[in-house]
C-alpha cells in the first residue's frame, strides 16, 4: 500500500470517528440529573403551577438552616414541629444561646427566649444523644463506629418521641417507583402532612454524602419535587426529578437503604 493511500485511509477513519465521539458525549450529558434552582424563573414557574404544594407555605414560614454539618436531622425536626405546633401553648423555650451577660440589664420578669422548637432542644427526647449525633462512637453490630447525624430509623424515632404520627418507608429494590411517587404526591396534597426524604447527594448530582431534607411541592408537568434543602451552604432549594430522588434514596446507609418518612396529621 502506498504512503499516499495509507494517509488517505487515516484521514477517513479519523473523520468517521468524530460523530461517534460526539454521540457518546451527548448520551453522557443526558444521563446527568437535571436540577433546577428554585430561585430561577423556571423554578418559580413550577411552584406557581404546581397543585400539590400544601406543605410549602408552612415549612417556608418556619424554615431555618442547619447550624452544623451533622444537624440536618434536628433542624428538620424543629422545622416540622414548629410548623405543626405554631401558635399553640407550652412550646419549649431554648435559652442556650443567651449568655449570662446578655441578661445582666434585664428585669427578672423578662424572658427573651422565643417559644419554639430548636435544633438543640429537639434532640433530648430521642434515643440518640447529642454526643452521638456529633460523632461519639457507638456500637452497631458489634463494631464501634462514628455514626454522625441520623440514619432514617433514628430520625423517625426522634419524630415519634415528639408524639408525631409517622410512616417510614425504606426504598429498597422491592419498592416500585410508581408506589413511591404516589406516596410523595398524596402527602404533598394534604394540609399539615409532611414528607422528609433521606438520600445520598452524590447519587443525585450534588456534592456530599447522606442528607435529610423536606419536600415542598410536586410539579406534575415535569414530574419533579421541590427539595427545601436545610443546608444552603452546600446546596440551595432545587427542583429534582422524582426518578433522580428515588435513585438517591435507593442507596445503602450504615444498616439499610435510605428512604422517606411521611408525617401524617390524621
Amino acid at each position: 500500500m502506498s504512503l499516499l493511500l495509507r494517509w488517505f485511509l487515516v484521514v477517513l477513519l479519523a473523520a468517521g470517528s468524530l460523530p461517534q465521539v460526539a454521540a457518546r458525549d451527548e448520551v453522557s450529558s443526558h444521563s446527568l440529573p437535571t436540577l433546577v434552582p428554585f430561585s430561577s424563573e423556571e423554578g418559580i414557574a413550577r411552584l406557581a403551577r404546581a397543585r400539590d404544594k400544601r406543605a410549602f407555605a408552612t415549612l417556608a414560614n418556619q424554615f431555618e438552616a442547619q447550624s452544623n454539618g451533622a444537624f440536618c436531622g434536628p433542624t428538620l425536626a424543629a422545622i416540622v414541629l414548629n410548623a405543626i405546633y405554631a401558635g399553640t401553648r407550652d412550646l419549649p423555650r431554648d435559652r442556650s444561646r443567651l449568655r449570662p451577660e446578655d441578661l445582666r440589664h434585664l428585669p427578672g420578669s423578662v424572658d427573651l427566649a422565643v417559644p419554639r422548637f430548636t435544633q438543640d432542644n429537639v434532640i433530648g427526647k430521642g434515643r440518640k444523644t447529642r454526643a452521638q449525633v456529633l460523632g461519639e462512637p457507638v456500637t452497631i453490630n458489634g463494631k464501634l463506629i462514628h455514626d454522625v447525624g441520623y440514619q432514617l430509623r433514628q430520625f423517625d424515632e426522634l419524630l415519634k418521641a415528639h408524639a408525631l404520627v409517622t410512616r417510614l418507608v425504606v426504598v429498597d429494590d422491592s419498592k416500585a417507583e410508581d408506589e413511591i411517587r404516589a406516596d410523595l404526591v398524596d402527602n404533598l396534597r394534604r394540609a399539615r402532612d409532611y414528607v422528609i426524604v433521606n438520600y445520598r447527594r452524590e447519587q443525585v448530582g450534588q456534592t456530599g454524602g447522606g442528607h435529610i431534607s423536606p419536600l415542598g411541592a410536586y410539579d406534575a408537568e415535569t414530574d419533579s419535587v421541590l427539595i427545601l434543602d436545610v443546608n444552603p451552604a452546600s446546596a440551595g432549594w432545587v427542583w429534582m426529578p422524582v426518578r433522580t430522588l428515588i435513585a438517591g434514596m435507593r442507596t445503602r446507609d450504615t444498616l439499610e437503604n435510605r428512604g422517606y418518612v411521611l408525617v401524617q396529621s390524621r
